[in-house]
C-alpha cells in the first residue's frame, strides 16, 4: 500500500515539477520558484549526471525504485518517454523525446532567465525613481 502511494505521489509530483519547469516562467508571480525548479534540473542533468549518466533525474531515480519494489520494470529510460507513454500509448521515439524535452528544457530557461532579469530591473528602476 505505501509504495502505491509513493508511486501515485511520484506520478503527481513528478509531473507537476515538470509542468512548472514548462510554464511557470509564463507568470509574475512564479517567475523566481521556477528559475529555481529550472536550475535544480539542470544541476541533476548536467552535475549529477556527471556521475551517474547524462540527464540523470533524482526524481526518476526514485520513482524507478518504488516500482521496481512494485514488481514494475518499466522499458523506458526517462521519465517524459514514460509520461507519454503511459498517457497515450504510444512509444515514440526515445531519442526524439530527448531531443524536443532538451529543446523545451533549453527555452524554458532561456525565458525564465530573460524574464526574471527584466523584472529585476524594473524593480530596481522603480525603487531608485522613488
Amino acid at each position: 500500500m505505501w509504495l502505491q502511494f509513493l508511486n501515485g505521489f511520484f506520478f503527481i509530483f513528478h509531473t507537476a515539477f515538470t509542468l512548472f519547469n514548462i510554464t511557470g516562467w509564463w507568470f509574475p508571480a512564479t517567475r523566481k520558484w521556477n528559475l529555481i525548479t529550472l536550475l535544480l534540473t539542470a544541476f541533476s542533468w548536467f552535475v549529477l549526471g556527471i556521475w551517474y549518466g547524462w540527464g540523470y533525474c533524482l526524481c526518476t531515480d526514485w520513482h524507478w525504485d518504488v516500482r521496481a519494489r512494485m514488481g514494475l520494470h518499466d522499458q523506458q529510460q526517462t521519465y517524459i518517454h514514460f509520461l507519454l507513454f503511459q498517457l497515450t500509448g504510444i512509444d515514440f521515439n526515445e531519442k526524439l523525446v530527448d531531443y524536443v524535452t532538451l529543446a523545451i528544457f533549453v527555452l524554458s530557461l532561456l525565458m525564465s532567465i530573460y524574464l526574471n532579469w527584466n523584472d529585476r530591473k524594473r524593480n530596481v528602476n522603480q525603487a531608485s525613481s522613488r
